[in-house]
């Protein structure tokens, strides 16, 4: 046993959630829970035209009404414009109430706040915005047209960001066959449980101001306010009480933080910002919204020579982070195979619709979908089985670490150990074979397989990350970390972490998070991260106490440090039981050890720096991303008369490398199913021409429920990656990137035989009805 290691008493084990009493009970606090004294409330009005210019805004009837503290525009709050995404231009920015023009159904006009939530929304009906129309776009290919109405004054294209990486060369010069698709990565809207939330009020400690974010990095969110208010970040606390889900959502600043953070320093008071549901699903960020080209050369045989895509994605109103996603997915766009080259333009357009963000995968599953579409469709051009093409073409696992064409440097993998097991649960050839009996019999209900073996990136480039553990004077530890958990389950995994450095029950671990006056420093959650990253700053740091521990307890039992180990609930003590002459006793509890750390008369040489007691921090940098990776097989049962698609199998094996809780990882997977399988099945949110959502509240989008999925079968392969000491990788979007395709592939494939090669998500019934016909019509 080295001195950084003990039996391990809870990592890999499959152990409950510890936050889940508290959620279940009712007893978890989140935003709109917090008792604010004197707090008032801000409703927003929005406006209902995608575009037009702001002729006035008359906010005398409502101010007049019972309980309102007042109602303010842009003119009253005068806040300056801000980029979420500096990348994009500067004429682009966002004013946080809309300053002349209004840009999208939902851009805020008007803030009214009264001392209840209904008395300003009865006030905020009052408020009347005269807008004159202006001409709205709401396609994102049509908003790169010559003559395409211009969203923001002093730019010459609707352009938000472009990443220009074609070759010189033909990619497809080589092929032999080269098969053509255009598919749509539908706009989805993210749907937490809790809506975007936020409150804000004036801190009499600092003269500044405190604030409370349902949000997943406090610490940016507070960088971002400081500078939208022009204050110091110093004067700024943000934090983050329970999150109801987020998926990418919550993830920056937004205009609605600012606007209440300006109020409650103009009323010296508590304010309270927290949007029913219609109002969060125009006014909260949406995902995907792309549209994609693709070209896949290839030989007769099934080997893929090159490929060459074009992708539009749809960045809404005002671009922020979801306009940089499309590098992403050329970033991934070889996915799992061998593809010698690939040439891709990616250009982010501003519409007039909801800004669009990162949402649970943030650019992997968009690649992923792509490059398994195109495969299967280059498998029925053939003739091959798409099983086959995929074997023909995966990178092998002796090929790690494996360059992309594109530039990801893979870690490590074993893609056919994955694609094997899944088809194995499957049982592929008895699908097959009933597949072949139903066609055969002219079935009216078909059956479909589709397959999906896929790579994504983790922690792309966020490889840094604070941790930080101390022993308190009764034993128990404390880790601090830069994340901030929006319900994964980080403190219960955390916790197992730090337990087995110091072999004690997880319970006597605290894991403290999102709050910026306690931890000074963090990137937030994102990106499938906060294992690999925040946890192996924990392992690392318990590594360093166990030794700083080892040393104080070699002077305490005064016996040589090598004699001295981790006695798993208890403390440190002299290995193979023997007494220590200066306790008699042979073991310092962790209690003991944490008084004597504190006390400089009891610190040995080489100590004298424990001024904090048992304290280590850590900057952990891992320096690189991780590559996750799997198969999903998906089977569904298609009625060919009206076009009514039932998913009846979905199999899940992935592989994120050595498992810290089985049994949250699995239920990580499970949510990321459910979301894969609703894009590819039910959601999408959709405007008229007119920019009008139709589908902005839960009565017409649909988002899926228990009752609509078969119970998952879920697996792993374990790969370990050499990134980082705990050989992991991230979960957490994985199930999202594989089960799209799969349900996609599975759906086209009991339409082949019609003669269907495609049908864009989400694949509803009136979507496969007409596809049918659309075939069977020629």
């Amino acid at each position: 046993m080295t001195s950084a290691q003990t039996d391990r008493v809870a990592v890999g084990k499959a152990v409950a959630r510890s936050e889940d009493p508290s959620i279940l009970t009712g007893s978890e606090r989140y935003l709109d829970d917090l008792t604010l004294p004197d707090a008032v409330e801000v409703v927003l009005v929005r406006s209902t035209l995608a575009h037009g210019r702001i002729d006035s805004i008359e906010t005398d009837e409502a101010a007049a009404m019972p309980g309102v503290v007042g109602v303010y525009t842009a003119a009253d709050l005068r806040l300056k414009p801000f980029r979420a995404l500096p990348l994009t231009p500067e004429e682009m920015s966002r004013p946080p109430l809309a300053e002349g023009t209004v840009r999208f159904v939902g851009d805020v006009v008007a803030a009214v706040v009264a001392r209840t939530r209904a008395q300003a929304v009865d006030a905020a009906e009052l408020v009347f915005a005269d807008i004159d129309p202006l001409p709205v776009v709401v396609d994102a290919e049509e908003a790169l047209a010559d003559d395409a109405p211009l969203l923001f004054d002093g730019t010459d294209s609707n352009v938000a960001l472009e990443f220009d990486f074609r070759l010189e060369d033909d990619v497809l010069a080589d092929a032999e066959v080269v098969v053509r698709g255009r598919f749509l990565n539908q706009r989805v809207a993210p749907v937490p449980l809790e809506t975007d939330a936020f409150a804000a009020a004036p801190d009499p400690d600092t003269g500044g101001l405190v604030a409370w974010a349902a949000t997943q990095n406090p610490h940016s969110v507070r960088g971002q306010l400081a500078d939208a208010l022009g204050m110091d970040e110093s004067c700024v606390q943000v934090t983050t009480p329970a999150v109801g889900g987020s998926f990418g959502a919550k993830m920056f600043l937004k205009a609605e933080y600012v606007i209440v953070s300006e109020l409650a320093r103009r009323l010296d008071r508590a304010v309270r910002w927290v949007p029913d549901r219609s109002e969060s699903m125009v006014g909260m960020t949406h995902g995907r919204a792309q549209i994609q080209d693709v070209e896949l050369g290839l030989t007769r045989d099934g080997l893929f020579t090159g490929l060459r895509g074009r992708v539009i994605a749809d960045a809404g109103a005002y671009p922020v982070n979801g306009a940089f996603l499309p590098y992403n997915t050329r970033l991934m766009a070889s996915g799992v195979y061998r593809i010698p080259r690939i040439d891709f333009l990616c250009q982010s357009v501003v519409t007039n619709t909801t800004s669009v963000a990162a949402y649970r995968g943030a650019g992997r599953p968009e690649a992923t979908s792509l490059i398994e579409r195109i495969v299967d469709m280059a498998a029925a051009e053939i003739g091959m089985d798409p099983v086959e093409i995929r074997r023909r073409n995966l990178i092998g696992a002796d090929e790690f670490p494996y360059t992309t064409a594109t530039g990801a440097v893979y870690d490590v993998g074993d893609y056919a150990a994955s694609l094997d097991k899944a088809l194995d649960i499957a049982g592929y050839d008895v699908l097959r074979a009933d597949q072949e009996q139903r066609r055969a019999r002219g079935d009216t209900v078909q059956v479909g397989v589709g397959v999906c073996v896929y790579v994504e990136i983790t922690a792309g480039n966020m490889w840094k990350e604070y941790g930080a553990l101390e022993i308190g004077d009764d034993g128990t530890v404390t880790a601090r970390v830069g994340t901030s958990s929006h319900g994964q389950g980080h403190e219960t995994t955390l916790a197992a972490i730090v337990a087995d450095r110091f072999g004690l029950p997880p319970e006597e671990v605290r894991v403290v998070q999102s709050d910026t006056k306690e931890i000074p420093r963090g990137l937030g959650t994102m990106a499938s991260r906060t294992v690999q990253i925040v946890g192996s700053a924990l392992h690392r740091a318990g590594g360093e106490l166990v030794d700083d521990a080892r040393l104080l307890g070699a002077h305490i039992l005064d016996v040589p440090v090598e004699q001295v180990e981790v006695v798993p609930g208890v403390g440190v003590g002299v290995s193979g039981g023997g007494d220590g002459a200066a306790t008699g006793a042979g073991t310092v509890s962790w209690a003991e050890l944490a008084a004597a750390a504190a006390d400089p008369g009891r610190r040995p040489p080489g100590l004298e720096g424990l001024d904090k007691g048992l304290f280590r921090e850590i900057d952990h940098d891992q320096t690189r991303a991780t590559y996750p990776f799997g198969a999903h097989v998906s089977v569904v049962e298609v009625d060919t008369e009206t076009g009514a698609v039932d998913l009846v199998r979905h199999i899940a094996v992935d592989d994120c490398g050595n498992v810290i809780n089985p049994l949250l990882a699995e239920g990580q997977v499970h949510g990321g199913i459910a979301q894969g399988v609703g894009q590819a099945l039910y959601e999408e949110f959709v405007y008229d021409d007119d920019g009008n959502p139709l589908t902005g509240n839960l009565m017409d989008y649909a988002v899926g429920s228990a009752a609509e999925y078969p119970s998952f079968e879920v697996d792993r392969t374990v790969t370990p990656t050499p990134a980082n000491d705990l050989g992991a990788k991230g979960i957490g979007e994985s199930g999202t990137i594989g089960a799209t395709p799969a349900v996609q592939n599975a759906v086209v494939d009991a339409l082949s035989p019609f003669g269907v090669r495609h049908v864009d998500m989400p694949t509803t019934p009136v979507r496969v009805w007409r596809a049918m016909r659309e075939a069977e019509s020629g």
